[in-house]
This record gives structure tokens, C-alpha cells and sequence, in this order.
């Protein structure tokens, strides 16, 4: 049997290689359209996704660190620093309340380029962050490797719909979340880590990659506009990022972006099987973070294990 996976974004390349590694022979139907996962974080952050999902988004998410490790050799597991301005302790306090395995730190301990001003933060030291781009491309290169073929033609064999938005026909109650990033690059400020900024009103994050470079995001926008990035959303960005450090003003903006993020009403994704076609779909903002998990739980499903 030949499993015809459509999508070729972080869960469609992470059902191959789950399907791929249990022996199953898989090709990936590609398209030009660039999938959301191409803008995102690539934060490996469970613990810190608790402050506003469901346990099981921290449950699953501390299995997919492992699993990433295991696939490739980029994740970087330097934790997470998460601060706020002063005026805003009251959101530090609250995030610390809602989530768990951190402890507090002076924030320049942790991150010396972070701005003096900043005079607690929380470290999650048991995350991670990858560059979600590299990765995808990694995964890409190992599958093709297995003999995995990947083409724009028709599938071959029993579907596995992975598209993200593009399968919005097919699943009604699918509904789009946007976010909007940027990309800067300055050889000027170093960081090893994840930082998240809060702010009741544009809470953000960083996270570095190399060569100087950081991604910068990400709004959340109930929107269905894949269109470019608004001024409101890139002021308060750029704003934050001079915030944790002044020196980001001379930085570059190498790119922006937006990205539909495909998500259910309860904000978690689900395995569903309509017309002889499975569909792995709904991964709202944790696409890294719970991909892996959901490709397991689809070649179990597929076995007959649960």
C-alpha cells in the first residue's frame, strides 16, 4: 500500500516520516503555496503554552522535544527566558501562576543583552527552539533520502490530507488564525534562547537563529487575510524588540510575513476519517510543538493499536 500524503508543511513531513520509519511506503503531493509553518516561531515551549492552552498541549509537547532531538541535529535546548516591563510585573506574576517548571531569575543572568530595566523573569530551562525553515528542509532531505518522492501530481495511493487551510472545504468547522513576523538580523545583541515579552495587549517573542538573526512574532488575528503584514502589527513588534533592547533599532528587517494558521474550535488539533481520506489538520500555534505527536497517534489509528 502506498499512503499519498497531501501538504508538505511541518505535518504533512512529519506523518512521512512517521509512516516512512514504521516501514510504510509514503510520497508527499506538494503545491506551490507556502505552508504556515514556513513563518513560524519554532519554539519548543510546553510549559510556557500552558498559560493559555489545555494540559495536553504541555503533555504532548514535552514528548515532541525528544522526538525532534531525535530526527535532527539543530534543536537548540538552551530553555526559555520569559520577561516583562516593569509596569507590567502583574503579567509575570500571572503567567508564573499558570504555569509550572520554572524558576525566577534576573533576566541579564540568563541573557546579558537583555536591557537593564528588566528586573525579573521566569526560565523555563527543559525548553527548546529549532529554526523551523531548516528543519523542514531537513526532514525533506531525510525522506527523500528513503526514497520518499515528492511531486505535484495526482496521489497514487490512500490520502492523507495534511494541508492545513487548503483542506477548509473539507472540514467546516476549520477556521483561520493569523499571524504576521518579521525577520531581523543584527551582529550587535546575542542570544541563545527563546525570550517571550509579555504585554496584556501584543505579547510577542524572539528567537534567535543563526547568523544573527532573529524571528520576531507573532500576532494572533481571528482572520481569514493572508495579506501583508499591517502597520499596527509591525510598530508594536519592532517596539517591543528595541524594548528588550535598544539595540535592535540599527537592525535589519530582512523579511515579513503572514500565515493562516488552521485551527478548530477548541484551539487543538484531531485525526478525522471522511470518504476513504484521513485528515490530520487544526494545529492552530503549536504546529512543532504537537506535529510529531498527532503523525504517532495517525500511524497507530492506521495499525488498528487504538
Amino acid at each position: 500500500m502506498t499512503w499519498s500524503i497531501l501538504g508538505s508543511g511541518v505535518t504533512g513531513l512529519c506523518v512521512a516520516t512517521a509512516l516512512t520509519q514504521q516501514g510504510e511506503k509514503c510520497e508527499v503531493i506538494t503545491s506551490d503555496t507556502v505552508a504556515a509553518s514556513h513563518w513560524a516561531g519554532g519554539m519548543l515551549a510546553p510549559y510556557c503554552e500552558a498559560e493559555s492552552a489545555p494540559a495536553e498541549v504541555t503533555e504532548l509537547g514535552l514528548k515532541a522535544i525528544a522526538w525532534w532531538q531525535q530526527q535532527l541535529g539543530t534543536v537548540q535546548k538552551n530553555g526559555t527566558l520569559v520577561v516583562a516591563p516593569q509596569r507590567d510585573t502583574q503579567e509575570l506574576h500571572r503567567f508564573a501562576q499558570m504555569t509550572q517548571a520554572h524558576r525566577w531569575v534576573k533576566p541579564q543572568s540568563i541573557e546579558p543583552d537583555v536591557a537593564d530595566h528588566f528586573e525579573k523573569g521566569l526560565f523555563f530551562a527543559d525548553e527548546a527552539h529549532l529554526d523551523p525553515r531548516l528543519a523542514l528542509q531537513q526532514l525533506r532531505t531525510n525522506l527523500i533520502q528513503q526514497g520518499v518522492e515528492f511531486h505535484q501530481g495526482k496521489p497514487k495511493g490512500t490520502v492523507i490530507d495534511c494541508r492545513g487551510m487548503a483542506s477548509a472545504d473539507e472540514l467546516p468547522n476549520l477556521r483561520a488564525v493569523r499571524g504576521e513576523m518579521c525577520i531581523l538580523q543584527t551582529s550587535d545583541i546575542e542570544f541563545s534562547r527563546s525570550i517571550r515579552f509579555l504585554h496584556p495587549r501584543f505579547p510577542c517573542y524572539l528567537v534567535p537563529r543563526a547568523e544573527g538573526k532573529f524571528m520576531l512574532g507573532a500576532t494572533m488575528l481571528e482572520s481569514q487575510d493572508a495579506g501583508k503584514i499591517s502597520v499596527r502589527a509591525m510598530l508594536e513588534l519592532l517596539t517591543s524588540a528595541y524594548m528588550l533592547n535598544p539595540a535592535f533599532a540599527e537592525a535589519k528587517i530582512l523579511e515579513t510575513g503572514t500565515g493562516l494558521r488552521p485551527s478548530f474550535p477548541n484551539n487543538l488539533p484531531d485525526i478525522e476519517f471522511k470518504n476513504g481520506t484521513y485528515f490530520v489538520n487544526g494545529m492552530y500555534r503549536h504546529g512543532f510543538l504537537l506535529a510529531p505527536i498527532m503523525a504517532e497517534k495517525l500511524v497507530q489509528l492506521i495499525k488498528g493499536n487504538i
